[in-house]
């Protein structure tokens, strides 16, 4: 009898413990000490993607504990992956109409930087393009219209009553500078912060280009696997240093 009480207790306490809450992954909180701990996925605009690698190191050195793991894209392409479930602790979107699509997700954005256009050459600028009007004649690529640097380059070509038919739409601004960097067309329009330090293509600023302004949202997100750590990144972005860097790459103050 001793033996079949003691076997009956053992099985009960197996069925307690599988039916009790497994206990949070490292990811999932700080530690006990208070430090944050695991990975922060940063869902970001692929023409934050200089900065933002910057910011990550500089926040890496500040936290320890973190890891961070950005993800650049197009912003479009990203609020798509967001609203379909993808595992976001972070998005930085390059407009406030996308990030706008994650409104759920996403209920607190803080705009933290902003970016206008320029168009963009090969080094020696073989297709002597001086103006937007050149670029209707010129072999010319543009990010799509659902992109935020397609949807500011359509306003800013409309603004100066210029139409365009672009040789390829690209899914995002980094795709545009490759292929003019490589001598595949002779013009696009990216964001100034986009040519900064670059010896491979030349930049000219158009006529009305201050008229057309990207504003840049972050948030943090409600579905974050890691919420402390999302929240600290995107306050490290906001803060001084965040900003600095932001600066220095090139971005206006929102």
């Amino acid at each position: 009898m001793r033996t079949l009480r003691f076997a009956t207790v053992l099985a009960a306490a197996v069925l307690l413990a599988g039916c009790a809450s497994p206990a949070p992954a490292a990811s999932d909180a700080p530690a006990a000490d208070g430090t944050l701990t695991g990975t922060v996925e940063v869902y970001a605009a692929a023409s934050l993607q200089r900065s933002f690698d910057e910011i990550a190191r500089a926040f890496e050195q500040q936290n320890p504990g973190v890891s961070v793991s950005p993800v650049y894209d197009g912003s479009s392409t990203l609020a798509t992956q967001i609203g379909e479930g993808a595992p976001a602790d972070v998005f930085a979107s390059a407009d406030e109409k996308n990030m706008a699509k994650v409104a759920a997700q996403a209920p607190a954005p803080q705009v933290f930087a902003a970016n206008t256009l320029v168009i963009a050459v090969p080094a020696g600028n073989p297709g002597r393009v001086s103006t937007l009007a050149d670029l209707a004649r010129v072999t010319t690529v543009l990010c799509a219209p659902e992109v935020p640097c397609g949807a500011a380059s359509q306003t800013l070509l409309s603004n100066a009553g210029v139409a365009v038919t672009p040789a390829s739409s690209e899914q995002n601004v980094t795709a545009v500078l490759t292929k003019v960097a490589a001598g595949e067309a002779d013009a696009g329009l990216v964001y100034a912060t986009d040519v900064v330090g670059r010896d491979d293509v030349e930049a000219l600023v158009p006529e009305g280009a201050d008229a057309v302004v990207n504003r840049y949202p972050i948030a943090a997100l409600a579905t974050a696997p890691n919420p402390d750590a999302a929240a600290a990144f995107v306050a490290f972005v906001l803060s001084d240093e965040g900003r600095t860097i932001l600066t220095d790459a090139g971005f206006r103050a929102p």
